[in-house]
């Protein structure tokens, strides 16, 4: 392992290895908002995935008295057996959103991991969240419905998704957030009880065309220069207790390579709902700071 006073930064990249008192079990302390926004859940009827799908919108405190405004939009994804309702469920976030102008969208991944199912034809996250959800939060809700002012980031299994989105699809989202992120999903062959069905139900075999289409190791050392120049900035962090830690640093390095502009956190923590609690609201912080820089 290397020595974590000799990792390298390129004039391009900021990597920042951060450590800070170790994490309590209760959630960090924040400053309380005087108003939280408003949270609602949602239904669209998906064609793709050919049901109902519920996704929940936070939207800011003046969103229904000042009509003159239009919003970025931060898209947050779920990890591994959760749901849309965790982020809004497990922490505080619409009270953390108040002091920013974003609509916050929490949309259902079931245990997809974001990608089109090898195995269930109907069970297509990747397409159902970039042809259908995004297109529909446009439509309904008033956003700057460009890629400048849309973010996507999750959890664990969700800070996978957010890099294979941003990677995949550059023309749609600004910044990348990944907080303790499964990016090695695609890659993984062990016998482990937990992670294997879904991984074997959404993967396919393991020399499958959809774990080689999805493996964010392979699409960010096949890009190009120039393809590189389009990535979104990519802001990650992991907890130096996490199973995924290793996984995390091996991207960062990837990332380091192929020169992505990007920003890598390591911190005391494990893989909890602590740690992605103070996450949250640091990448709020980081949003805001990125969408005001762009106009």
């Amino acid at each position: 392992m290397k020595n974590l006073t000799q990792r390298a930064v390129l004039p391009v990249i900021l990597t920042f290895i951060v450590f800070a008192s170790a994490f309590g079990q209760t959630a960090p302390k924040t400053t309380d908002a005087p108003n939280a926004n408003k949270v609602a859940t949602l239904q669209l009827a998906s064609k793709l995935l050919e049901r109902s799908v519920s996704y929940r919108v936070i939207t800011p405190a003046k969103y229904e008295t000042d009509k003159a405004s239009r919003y970025a939009v931060i898209y947050l994804l779920h990890g591994l057996f959760g749901h849309f309702d965790n982020w809004t469920d497990k922490t505080k976030l619409a009270q953390y959103a108040a002091p920013y102008n974003f609509i916050i969208v929490t949309p259902e991944g079931g245990d997809g991991w974001y990608t089109d199912s090898a195995t269930i034809p109907d069970d297509r996250y990747e397409s159902y969240i970039i042809q259908e959800l995004v297109p529909e939060i446009d439509k309904k809700f008033r956003t700057v419905s460009d890629r400048d002012h849309r973010i996507v980031a999750g959890l664990s299994m969700g800070g996978y998704g957010a890099i294979k989105f941003g990677l995949k699809f550059p023309d749609k989202f600004s910044l990348i957030g990944s907080f303790s992120g499964a990016l090695d999903a695609p890659l993984r062959l062990e016998d482990n009880k937990d992670l294997r069905p879904s991984i074997v139900s959404v993967y396919g075999a393991d020399d499958s065309k959809t774990r080689k289409d999805n493996d964010i190791f392979s699409l960010l050392g096949a890009a190009s220069p120039d393809a590189v120049k389009n990535i979104p900035y990519i802001y990650m962090a992991c907890g130096t207790e996490d199973f995924l830690f290793q996984t995390n640093r091996d991207f960062d390095n990837l990332l380091i390579e192929k020169k992505v502009p990007h920003e890598y956190r390591e911190l005391p923590g494990a893989h909890t709902w602590t740690f992605w609690d103070a996450q949250v609201q640091e990448f709020l912080r980081i949003a805001d700071s990125k969408i005001r820089t762009s106009r």
